[in-house]
């Protein structure tokens, strides 16, 4: 009985879950980053399109030969290199074709391969392709051992691991790709710029980066455009990652009379001329954009044309300026230079690309030099071979008679030394290892000369023939000695490598296309801008203007105004305030967003005029409305030694460094966390050393240190308390009044010894001397000197209800306590005042602007209104008809010029002057 027989060892080992995931899933990981997603940095091409243009290549679709059908490549290269679907090949064929996605094509389409319209290319049975002449420019010199090969997919051909490329493609034609956890994308460039720059490289190697962009100022889009600035490339060429902004070219027709055209000639790179039109539609019937009449694409094989005409009264500048916000119209192009570099994934910077380019090529110049030398080599030693059989001729013939076989005639030849005589100095001059004449003259024939010697046609033998054997052999002397120069001199090899890519230039070079403005364009406009006082109205719905204060003549209290703005029926004005043209506006929004504005890029119009929406001048999202507004100081180096106080409907306060505003992008910034239902009402400035004043509707306010609050780092935080407030009530006003170091006593004295200054005319109209001061029993009498210095600092607040009455009191009668209080009563409170709506300091040359919900506006100056004690009802300021009230009042400074004064009965005098 045989044993039994054990069982075959399999090679099993148990293995954690995972521990195989981790490794099957980089194993993966590596494959995408290495294999498919990434370009190499030294050829620009992702695999894919490497195995294209080598299958190309290999089929003779050259740029001299005929077209072929799309299909026949796209199968060659699956079959033989490339086993992926044929969808992704053709589509990387494609691409390398299209004139608006590459800034050199590489593949020489016929046929329909796409559009800027996303329109697809035809099916690949339809169209055809050849290589063109750039592709060939990479491919040059494959065949002469310049690079490296790989097995193919099955091992049964081989496909080049890089192309010895003359150019930079990875900057000259950019990249896009992909991968696991990585991702590039990197621009296209002026191939003329890039060859300099590498030129410029190669004589300096220690060249800076700010050197290279000298030459190399940005990237270079097939699609043209605009780029606006140079910070985004500047740090995209020193960092490798960067952001830069595109902007279509455009320019302004008259296309007929009255009627303005806006045309849009180039677009942004990657961008679809068939979803910009879409989006421009959108805007228009969403009412984002206002201003466009019609829209239509006249584009054709002669370039882009896309028309947006407006309408008669749109201004072309804020219909441009809402298009580039709202619209692919204006782009960013993210710059990630993520490129392999010796087989490994990396970000690399401009002078990186250029070093690694550059050092390929010298090796590539090199292994070339090396390949032609070994060539040569061969080529001459058989024509040494040869000599020596002429020269030699007779033995020659006589040993190749007597040989029974070509065998045994080729080992004679090799066994015989034979005389080199007037080879020698040929053999020398050939300089090839391992091959030289012997002390006594004399050479043995290789096995290659022996056979080159048996094949020797009779016709060689004759005089001519010898001679040209000769001459050959002295060039190709001369060849081997420049080899061998060229790979002992680095010098020599570098010269080699200016003179190609000079050619190169020479050759495919064209004229820049995408033009590049610096971001001080802003502030040559903002330089030929007038500095004028400008009234920017905003009114409930959203529509904004400004209007020179000129237009405004002043009326004493008690008159009726004049129109202010025409607003709908179920419109009214909101806001009102006064800056100069160059002032930056911060609009901070009902959910707690800030945008930033110039003063002169607010529509300008007349008093009567309604305005524009501010949807269509800031990216606000839907049901989202600008709350406040707030000029801001136009030094912005100075905003890091301020701050920034935020004031909310129900009491809450926030402080912040101004700073924190300085950059706000064009699509906004968090400004400030809002609970639900609850909205910005005041934002201002302040200092350590200011108090924050907080007024409400039912008549209370709040005076508190700016201390009291601590500075919030964060922008998205709804702060602290500021006032305690009854239900149903809300903060109407913030301000920030000076902090004046008074006791409680010198405060009460100071007050009865200026009322008394004043004639006694705030108790002879019946006002209650202040609680405060009669529950006081300390006193204390005031000299001239103290009484001076408080009368200098003295700040006023004026308090306005909804019904038009409003009074003066001094600030001194609104005491400090601590935040979060309910504070003490601004006003006397009644039907005839009705809610208060403002309360904020004025000076005695200030004037005001008052505004009712129905449009009415009334300017006059702060000295006709009385001063009277914090509690009271005040006096007419804005004599308003039933039902309607005031909603806003606004300080106009005593810097404002003055307008001439109206007659003071409310009747409106001589118009403003034009």
């Amino acid at each position: 009985m045989n044993p039994p027989t054990e069982p075959p060892a399999f090679d099993i080992a148990p293995v954690t879950i995972e521990e195989e995931m981790k490794r099957s899933y980089l194993d993966y990981a590596m494959s995408v980053i290495v294999s498919r997603a990434l370009p190499d940095v030294r050829d620009g091409l992702k695999p894919v399109h490497r195995r294209i243009l080598w299958a190309m290549k290999e089929g003779g679709y050259d740029s001299n030969k005929a077209f072929k059908k799309s299909a026949r490549i796209v199968g060659e290269v699956m079959g033989n290199y490339h086993p992926h679907g044929d969808s992704a090949i053709y589509e990387a064929m494609v691409r390398m074709a299209q004139d608006f996605s590459m800034r050199l094509m590489l593949i020489d389409g016929q046929g329909n391969f796409g559009s800027m319209d996303d329109d697809p290319p035809a099916a690949m049975r339809y169209t055809e392709a050849r290589l063109s002449r750039a592709a060939e420019a990479l491919l040059e010199d494959i065949d002469k051992d310049t690079v490296d090969f790989q097995p193919n997919y099955d091992e049964s051909q081989r496909e080049p691991l890089v192309v010895p490329a003359r150019f930079p493609n990875v900057l000259v034609n950019g990249a896009q790709g992909i991968a696991v956890g990585m991702a590039t994308n990197i621009p296209t460039h002026n191939l003329g710029e890039v060859i300099e720059a590498c030129l410029a490289y190669v004589d300096d190697p220690d060249i800076t980066i700010d050197a290279l962009i000298q030459i190399i100022p940005g990237p270079d889009f097939p699609t043209g455009g605009l780029i606006l600035g140079r910070n985004g490339i500047k740090e995209a060429y020193h960092l490798g990652r960067g952001s830069i902004a595109v902007r279509a070219r455009t320019h302004v027709e008259e296309i007929r009379k009255d009627r303005e055209a806006i045309i849009v000639t180039e677009i942004p790179y990657q961008a679809s001329k068939k979803r910009l039109q879409e989006r421009i539609a959108e805007c228009v019937n969403d009412k984002i954009i206002e201003g466009i009449a019609d829209l239509r694409d006249e584009s054709d094989r002669d370039g882009v044309r896309v028309v947006i005409e407006l309408k008669r009264d749109a201004m072309a500048e804020v219909v441009l300026n809402q298009l580039y916000r709202h619209t692919p119209l204006q782009t960013s192009f993210g710059v990630n230079m993520l490129a392999l570099n010796g087989g490994r994934p990396q970000t690399m910077t401009l002078k990186d690309v250029i070093g690694a380019f550059v050092d390929f090529r010298e090796d590539v110049i090199t292994r070339r030099a090396v390949f032609e030398l070994g060539k040569t080599r061969e080529r001459a030693h058989v024509l040494v071979g040869l000599a020596i059989a002429v020269a030699n001729i007779e033995e020659v013939i006589a040993l190749i008679r007597k040989a029974p076989d070509p065998v045994v005639a080729r080992e004679r030849l090799m066994e015989r030394a034979w005389p080199a005589r007037d080879v020698e100095p040929l053999i020398a001059l050939i300089d090839e290892p391992g091959r030289v004449v012997a002390p006594d003259g004399t050479i043995h024939l290789s096995e290659e000369q022996a056979r080159a010697i048996l094949e020797l046609r009779l016709q060689r033998l004759t005089g001519l023939e010898r001679d040209k054997i000769a001459a050959e052999l002295e060039e190709l002397s001369v060849k081997i000695k420049d080899y061998l120069d060229i790979l002992g001199s680095r010098a020599r090899r570098l010269d080699i490598l200016r003179t190609e890519l000079r050619a190169v230039k020479e050759q495919f070079a064209t004229p820049r296309k995408t033009e590049i403005q610096d971001l001080e364009f802003e502030q040559d406009i903002e330089d030929l801008i007038q500095r004028e006082d400008m009234v920017v109205t905003v009114t409930h719905a959203g529509y904004i203007k400004r209007v020179p204060v000129s237009a405004y003549r002043a009326q004493r209290r008690g008159g009726r105004g004049r129109a202010g703005m025409a607003t709908r029926e179920e419109d009214f004005v909101s806001r009102i305030f006064v800056a100069n043209t160059h002032t930056p506006v911060l609009f901070f929004s009902t959910s707690g967003m800030a945008y930033k504005l110039k003063v002169f890029r607010l529509p300008l119009g007349t008093p009567q005029a309604r305005g524009k929406a501010l949807v269509n001048l800031l990216p606000l999202e839907d049901g989202e409305t600008v709350s406040t507004l707030m000029p801001m100081p136009e030094n912005e180096a100075k905003w890091d030694e301020m701050y920034v106080m935020f004031a909310t409907a129900s009491g809450d306060v926030r402080r912040n460094k101004l700073s924190d505003f300085v950059n706000v992008m064009a699509n906004g910034k968090i400004a400030m966390k809002l609970d639900k239902g609850d909205r910005l009402i005041g934002v201002q400035t302040c200092s350590e050393e200011d108090d924050v004043l907080l007024a409400a509707a039912n008549g209370q306010a709040i005076r508190f240190p700016v201390a009291d609050v601590r500075v919030f780092t964060g922008r998205t935080s709804t702060g602290v308390r500021g006032i305690k407030l009854e239900e149903g009530d809300h903060v109407i006003s913030m301000s920030i009044l000076r902090h004046v170091d008074v006791e409680t006593a010198e405060r009460i004295a100071y007050i009865r010894m200026s009322r008394k200054r004043r004639g006694g005319e705030e108790e002879a109209a019946g006002e209650a001397v202040e609680e405060e001061a009669a529950e006081t029993a300390e006193t204390v009498t005031l000299t001239p000197e103290r009484f001076a210095s408080l009368e200098a600092v003295e700040e006023f607040i004026l308090t306005v209800t909804a019904k038009g009455f409003g009074k003066r009191s001094s600030a001194y009668q609104y005491r400090i306590t601590g935040r979060g209080g309910q504070g003490i009563a601004a006003i006397e409170m009644s039907d005839r005042n009705g809610k208060a709506v403002a309360s904020f300091p004025v000076g005695h040359r200030d004037q005001i602007m008052l505004v009712t919900d129905r449009g009415q506006l009334i300017r006059c100056p702060v000295t006709d209104i009385r001063i009277a004690g914090r509690k009271t009802q005040g006096v007419v300021l804005f004599k308003v008809e039933e039902g309607e009230k005031v909603v806003s009042v606004t300080r106009l400074s005593d810097e404002a010029p003055v307008p001439e004064v109206g007659n003071g009965n409310g009747e409106e005098g001589p118009a403003p002057d034009a």
